[in-house]
């Protein structure tokens, strides 16, 4: 059974009267562990489609089933079940509280969880740790650079141990050996966590180190990624 299956999904944005459609009738199939970016010009779909998997979002038309389990027709309340236990994000703008610590950043899902405040802090620190940002436990963001922060985010996205990771362009920001140190270290993450990567991106560095680009133009898949070769 694949990881994420998405079937015939249509996706229109209105602006008054204006009809803008954003996807049309996109399939995909991602397998569990597959480290996979979707690529294509501004206005292709790229960030709808992310949205969309990841519950931000609500499809006008189709389903997306992760894991046997359909969400395209859940409840906000289930939505957010889902984004709680099973997809954690990574955005481009790293999207950190600003008055947290770098462990309680991370924390904070499994605060949500209701994960036991001992446990969570062992768990965010290990991470931390892992991360490269062990010396980093109690800067808040605005001591950290912006690759800190990134990786911040990327600790917390995989705090909750979730089956699947939606990063958002998340070296648009970075210069390039920041990008890529931090693609090293999401490599490192699927290779070894066995978590599945799904990138939304512009970057050739992070094309180039996926192992499927997935390609999108006007809100259609035009290239699926399947016949890339395996990296």
């Amino acid at each position: 059974m694949s990881l994420l299956e998405i079937v015939n999904i249509h996706k229109t944005y209105t602006t008054g009267k204006v009809e803008t459609p954003a996807l049309r009738g996109i399939d995909l199939s991602i397998e569990k562990e597959e480290f996979t970016a979707v690529v294509g010009p501004s206005g292709s779909g790229k960030t709808t489609l992310v949205n969309l998997i990841g519950g931000l979002d609500t499809a006008d038309e189709g389903k997306i089933i992760l894991e046997g389990r359909e969400i395209t027709d859940l409840s906000q309340k289930q939505l957010s079940d889902i984004r709680l236990r099973d997809i954690g994000f990574v955005f481009q703008a790293y999207n950190l509280i600003p008055v947290l610590t770098a462990v309680e950043n991370v924390e904070y899902v499994m605060l949500l969880q209701g994960v036991p405040r001992e446990k969570r802090r062992e768990i965010s620190r290990g991470i931390l740790e892992e991360v490269g940002l062990g010396d980093l436990f109690v800067k808040r963001p605005n001591e950290m650079s912006g690759g800190q922060q990134q990786r911040v985010a990327v600790a917390r996205a995989i705090a909750s141990h979730p089956k699947l990771v939606l990063a958002d362009e998340p070296t648009a920001n970075l210069d390039s050996k920041t990008s890529g140190d931090l693609i090293e270290l999401m490599q490192r993450l699927n290779r070894d966590k066995k978590i599945t990567f799904i990138f939304s991106t512009h970057d050739r560095q992070v094309m180039n180190s996926v192992r499927r680009v997935v390609k999108l133009k006007d809100g259609m898949v035009v290239d699926d990624g399947k016949n890339n070769p395996d990296k």
